[in-house]
């Protein structure tokens, strides 16, 4: 596929306010709830990025009828004709989910219950990515998932000789993926399912079931969901994705005089981490819970000030592993050392994300970077010059790309983004919203 090369200006600055795309994270969970269920279930807001819709065409493959409407306000309903439990039909095709990881090991956790085998196959970069700690845990549940070279996808998951036993898992590594997928195989499995161990992750699986008529209980150390249960269907809501409200933040703390809101995003706690580190490295941000739910959801909104550099350990990175790519940009303009460590599930996501980042700050002229397994250091501040910007097939390395660009001195080159293509994955209207912020203060 060749790459696309999107040429970024430096911005004076950002300014105004916007709505960021569904939370993908929560958009997933909606499609595959959703088919699982009994009834019809009606979603506003669906993240419309390549990754959901990925889920949604594997989704479709098994037998489920997703359509979609307009409201009179003229947002986007998605609605999804529950199957039910054992309403999935099989089918001789592999099940493509792209560049999507929670679509293949959510999925996973669902077909390993099938009384039909599926194969599980995605794009290049999802195929390099283990899938061993989705398979050894539901290994453990009596499934039969047989890997490429016993770690990746393709993979192809066998029916099991009887239905899946439950009982109890420790999780070794705090990933919500996992959870998710262990989950959603207890609902076909003869005892309860328990998981203990490092559960402190995105909890959204355990808040939205809820709205599906399950009872589970949950803890600090522990969750449970009871055998036997069933999912009916629901309205839900998506709020908007921190994730991508995080670009935006970013943004206007790195470039003086901005001043930007965020509105109708997810103010779920495991997911605002990255709020909370802006405001130790000095940010002046707040935000305000305008819907009290569940999920809950509110506003956003930041106003430049200059930043001082932080101390993050493992314990952090759960709530905040998809933003560490933009806490290395800011810690580049940051006065001061920061430092990361805990992070080095960012070495087997969409690409080596650490990597990337230090080749492709490197390239923009940044020095005192000191690389570790799991995390870096850099003192700042230092200046950024226009630089070729690698995303190597990352979403969210081509979108930190965009904003280096936004305060890199081009007097002698341009800043250029290889590979931009691939923020359609989770944010396809990425440009346009930019472009909007860099309107005229009102």
């Amino acid at each position: 596929m060749s790459l696309a090369i999107l040429k970024v200006q430096p911005a004076p600055h950002l300014y105004g306010s916007l709505e960021v795309p569904g939370d993908k994270s929560i958009s997933h969970r909606c499609l595959l709830f959703g088919a699982l269920a009994q009834g019809v279930s009606h979603f506003k807001g669906l993240s419309e990025g390549q990754d959901v819709e990925s889920t949604a065409a594997c989704l479709r493959q098994l037998g489920v009828s997703i359509s979609a409407s307009h409201d009179e306000q003229g947002h986007k309903i998605t609605h999804v004709t529950g199957v039910g439990l054992h309403g999935l039909r099989a089918t001789n095709e592999p099940l493509d989910c792209g560049n999507s990881g929670t679509t293949l090991r959510l999925l996973m956790g669902i077909l390993a219950a099938q009384a039909f085998g599926s194969t599980l196959t995605g794009d290049t970069s999802l195929r390099r990515r283990p899938m061993t700690r989705v398979s050894e845990p539901l290994t453990t549940f009596g499934a039969h998932i047989e890997l490429t070279q016993e770690r990746f996808a393709p993979l192809y998951i066998h029916p099991p000789s009887s239905s899946l036993s439950g009982g109890s898992y420790a999780l070794s590594v705090a990933s919500a993926q996992v959870k998710s997928a262990l989950l959603l195989a207890g609902f076909y499995t003869r005892e309860a399912v328990c998981l203990s161990g490092q559960i402190q992750s995105r909890d959204h699986t355990e808040k939205m079931l809820p709205d599906f008529g399950v009872k589970l209980t949950t803890g600090p150390s522990e969750i449970v969901l009871p055998t036997g249960q069933k999912l009916q269907g629901c309205n839900f809501t998506v709020p908007g994705d921190p994730s991508s409200a995080a670009f935006w933040l970013t943004a206007a703390a790195l470039i003086p005089q901005s001043e930007v809101t965020v509105k109708n995003v997810s103010l779920n706690p495991t997911r605002i981490g990255f709020f909370e580190v802006l405001k130790k490295m000095g940010a002046d941000i707040s935000w305000q819970l305008t819907i009290p739910q569940a999920e809950p959801v509110g506003n956003v909104h930041l106003k430049y000030r200059p930043l001082t550099g932080i101390t993050l350990s493992a314990a952090d990175i759960p709530y905040l592993v998809d933003e560490v790519p933009l806490i290395a940009l800011l810690a580049t303009q940051a006065q001061g050392v920061t430092t990361v460590n805990g992070a080095q599930e960012l070495r087997i996501k969409e690409c080596d994300r650490l990597a990337a980042m230090e080749s492709n700050l490197k390239a923009m002229g940044v020095q005192n970077w000191e690389s570790f397994e799991d995390g870096f250091c850099i003192t700042g501040a230092q200046a950024l010059i226009a630089a070729d910007w690698e995303a190597f097939h990352d979403h969210r390395v081509a979108m930190v790309g965009v904003l280096a660009g936004l305060i890199a001195n081009n007097d002698n080159s341009t800043h250029r983004v290889l590979g931009a293509e691939s923020m359609a994955v989770s944010y396809p209207g990425f440009l346009k919203d930019l472009e909007t912020l860099k309107g005229p203060k009102a």
